[in-house]
């Protein structure tokens, strides 16, 4: 999938192997680094054929820069992206029906480097988190979909860094399930941060802090159904904890950090995924290049490793789960390529069936 030059329209229906691309090809977004030699020029678009999983280029929405992270909005019709630079960005998009998507505005998010975003549940807010200066930032959104002026931002500037860390970074934030509170990961201080959201002024306030085990370098975290779990990646001890969410109070509660599988490897868990039918986990691992397969027990409280799966890339970062859940779109940082695997019922093992090419895929997000 070698993406047409910037602002190119769609090339002819065909398939990377040749054949014609299904009329039932639904759309795939993959982000990237435009900053960065061999990167894109812009947000990858692409389609996917949700029975095979193969792969369609179909150009590249240029004049956004560093796309790292997308995130869509509930209504389905505005995407956003990261501007993962120096100051840092977040850039909202018009998504037509035909293709012609339009950008319609970015904002400076009161940091550098913010690599995640996400969209409260209520459509009206956007929330970012700034990596290297250590911050989360509150943008209001529009009714067209376009980003307001920033109306928060605070800065984690307590407990103190981690071992070997020079200072806060945070690396996700998110609504929790039930809508109540804003989560925030921050790797610099081994620190989850619970927040509540003001939807009338977009300001949060704290509500309660969990510590991680020093040096554990939390990632990214991602919610059992039941919106009482969630499973943390810790990437720099290379490990997973199954953490209790609790919807009355915010508070936060990390279990003991569980392996990877990654078997002494050198390795940097990226990105946690669980099945929509909450009876699997599963985590990207960089270094070992591969997908680390769990089993949900307990109604979500335990996980019971079943073994990796080899990605057949170089630095696995994202993983994505299509719509039905039947397909899993891993994004392989250092070589290029995005791999597609497909879903087994009931076990959840994962086989490959297809792969693409795309300049430093980091995000892929299958709709």
């Amino acid at each position: 999938l070698a993406f047409p030059p910037s602002g190119s329209p769609a090339p002819a229906p065909a398939a990377a192997g040749g054949g014609p691309r299904p009329p039932a090809a639904r759309p795939l977004f993959l982000g990237t680094y435009t900053s960065q030699p061999g990167g894109g020029t812009g947000i990858g678009l692409a389609s996917y054929d949700p029975v095979s999983g193969e792969i369609f280029p179909g150009g590249t929405l240029s004049g956004v820069a560093d796309p790292s992270f997308l995130a869509l909005s509930p209504c389905g019709r505005t995407l956003y992206a990261v501007n993962e630079r120096r100051p840092g960005g977040v850039t909202a998009i018009a998504l037509g029906e035909d293709g012609g998507h339009e950008i319609l505005n970015s904002r400076d998010t009161g940091g550098d480097a913010p690599c995640h975003l996400s969209v409260h549940p209520g459509g009206r807010f956007l929330l970012s988190a700034n990596y290297t200066s250590g911050s989360v930032a509150v943008h209001p959104i529009g009714e067209d979909g376009s980003l307001g002026e920033r109306t928060d931002l605070v800065e984690h500037s307590s407990p103190p860094p981690g071992p070997g860390q020079q200072g806060p970074h945070a690396h996700q934030i998110l609504t929790t399930p039930d809508g109540g509170h804003v989560l925030a990961v921050d790797l610099g201080n081994d620190s989850v941060y619970t927040y509540r959201l003001d939807e009338s002024a977009g300001t949060l306030a704290q509500v309660s802090v969990a510590a991680l085990p020093p040096g554990a370098g939390p990632r990214a975290l991602a919610f059992h159904p039941s919106g009482r779990y969630a499973y943390l990646a810790n990437e720099l001890s290379d490990t997973v904890s199954v953490c209790a969410y609790d919807p009355d109070t915010g508070r936060f509660t990390p279990g003991a950090p569980q392996p990877t599988g990654t078997g002494g490897v050198t390795s940097y868990p990226a990105q946690p995924l669980v099945s929509h039918d909450g009876a699997h986990a599963y985590l990207s691992n960089r270094g070992h290049n591969s997908v680390s397969h769990y089993a949900v027990e307990d109604e979500g409280a335990s996980l019971r490793l079943l073994g990796t799966v080899p990605v057949g890339g170089d630095w696995p970062r994202h993983l994505a789960l299509s719509p039905d859940g039947a397909l899993m779109f891993a994004c392989n940082q250092r070589s290029g390529a995005v791999t597609v695997f497909s879903v087994a019922p009931g076990t959840g093992d994962l086989s490959p069936v297809a792969t693409a090419t795309a300049p430093i895929p980091v995000f892929a997000l299958p709709l």
